[in-house]
């Protein structure tokens, strides 16, 4: 089969990340093997690409060289074969979710990273949901709290896990502003929100304040984002990015975490979980017409460089696809103990 594949760390795809013809993934007892029809690109995909921040060596990547073929984690696609514990899938099922090394014709996911895929949504759809919008799903719900009738800032909101938080707090009764830059304020504003804050022309934090500050993938000051937020409201760091190569832009949710227990305001950050429970809230949230994948640029798997060099360059709004041929070739099947 055709695969991206990488046999080194790097901080750059260029001269890292190339195509070639490599073995069908074996399928363990409990994971699906999956046609992938499209992928997508996120912050994740340059953590595993580049190795950094250190930590995500020891998180299962592989320390020294790359555990897996490429960074890929996203797919939409169609059920090859199921392992033999699995009862949920069959051949020919549509299913998002995640798995391993998803830039590829086939991919290997867990059953349990799996759902059907929403009937309403093109396979390049379908494929920006998982990763962006499970991460985004759980900052509203489990660790913003949102409810009905509070205010919610989002800051990153015309990124991929921005333009699902938007909606997602949105559908849940929240007013919500968004935080972005000039040349994306159209774009935010037609997810819904009740406001929208140019960061290159004025603050956020007069803005407030808010029940909720949702920062994602953003640098604000820790002293700024409380400044935006109600006395007793919950700040949620999603991410941050610097070129730490120990703690790569985490040291703001280091110290959120252990300043939180000394003030009243809650704060805290999170690392997202892949499941199917989620993937399915977020399958009937999109058949709703509540959340629609924000999809910039599609790329085909040869051009996955470019890809991520998009989203590298900031230059992205919404989600970056990348998208698979449908070559559907026989395959020769292999198990793992």
């Amino acid at each position: 089969m055709t695969s991206v594949v990488q046999d080194r760390y790097g901080p750059a795809p260029e001269g890292l990340l190339h195509t070639a013809e490599v073995d069908v993934p074996a399928v363990g007892v409990d994971e699906v093997l999956v046609r992938t029809r499209a992928s997508s690109v996120d912050r994740g995909t340059w953590h595993i690409m580049s190795g950094l921040p250190y930590p995500i060596r020891l998180a299962g990547f592989g320390a020294r060289r790359p555990k897996y073929a490429n960074p890929g984690r996203a797919l939409a696609g169609t059920v090859e074969a199921v392992g033999a514990a699995v009862t949920g899938f069959a051949p020919g099922d549509e299913v998002y979710g995640t798995g391993t090394s998803t830039f590829a014709e086939l991919a290997v996911a867990p059953a349990d990273q799996l759902a059907t895929k929403p009937t309403n949504l093109s396979f390049d759809q379908a494929a920006a949901v998982p990763v962006s919008g499970l991460t985004a799903l759980q900052a509203v719900r489990d660790h913003g709290r949102v409810r009905a009738g509070q205010k919610v800032l989002v800051v990153g909101a015309s990124g991929g896990v921005g333009t699902f938080a938007v909606q997602i707090a949105k559908a849940s009764g929240a007013a919500v502003t968004g935080v972005c830059s000039t040349g994306k304020v159209g774009m935010v504003r037609a997810l819904g929100v009740d406001a929208v804050v140019d960061y290159t022309r004025g603050d956020f934090d007069g803005a407030g304040p808010f029940d909720v500050v949702l920062d994602i993938g953003g640098n604000a000051p820790l002293s700024r984002l409380r400044r935006a937020l109600a006395p007793r409201g919950r700040l949620v760091i999603v991410g941050g990015e610097t070129d730490g190569r120990w703690l790569g832009g985490s040291d703001r949710q280091l110290r959120a975490k252990a300043l939180s227990p000394f003030v009243r305001q809650h704060l805290g950050t999170f690392v997202a979980s892949e499941n199917a429970a989620d993937l399915e809230i977020l399958r009937d949230l999109v058949e709703s017409g509540k959340v629609i994948p924000v999809v910039d640029r599609t790329y085909p798997l040869a051009d996955v460089v470019a890809a991520i060099r998009h989203l590298l360059d900031g230059r992205a709004r919404g989600k970056v696809v990348v998208t698979v041929p449908d070559d559907a070739r026989p395959v020769t099947l292999r198990s793992t103990p």
